[in-house]
């Protein structure tokens, strides 16, 4: 990766706006995640994510506005408390974001590179790619 890339900010933000945050285009991993809840979350099949170290990643508008699920000082989702978009999950004990996909404005350089939890994918959506497919996390077979 160039010096150029690796300076390189994203932004992202809810579907109405009142959140916005920008990311530095250094994501380590990028998956695709089927469990029962991402897909409530996301009121889709799966969730598109790419994780990050968080201190690479800033809400610069609408902190207030944010709606957390879980514990804000360590693992929790944020959403918008307007339109209720995911916009991220911090993971890890508190060390990693995971920034959903669909709320980037701009294209990462990275995209994702497996399924996870499909073994309790939704059963009505069908995995049509060719990325690999783990039944829990990615290395759990």
């Amino acid at each position: 990766m160039t010096s150029t890339t690796s300076r390189r900010r994203l932004t992202g933000k809810c579907y109405c706006g009142a959140v916005q945050y920008d990311v530095a285009d250094e994501f380590v991993y990028a998956l695709n995640c089927h469990c029962s809840d991402c897909r409530r979350a996301t009121g889709s099949a799966f969730k598109p994510f790419a994780g990050i170290e968080r201190h690479k990643f800033r809400v610069v508008a609408g902190e207030d506005a944010r709606l957390i699920y879980g514990d804000e000082a360590a693992t929790h989702d944020a959403h918008c408390g307007r339109c209720g978009s995911l916009l991220y999950s911090v993971v890890r004990e508190g060390q990693w974001v995971h920034v959903t996909l669909g709320t980037l404005f701009d294209d990462p350089s990275i995209r994702p590179t497996a399924h996870m939890f499909v073994g309790s994918k939704a059963p009505w959506y069908e995995i049509t790619d060719n990325l690999p497919q783990h039944r829990g996390h990615v290395g759990a077979g």
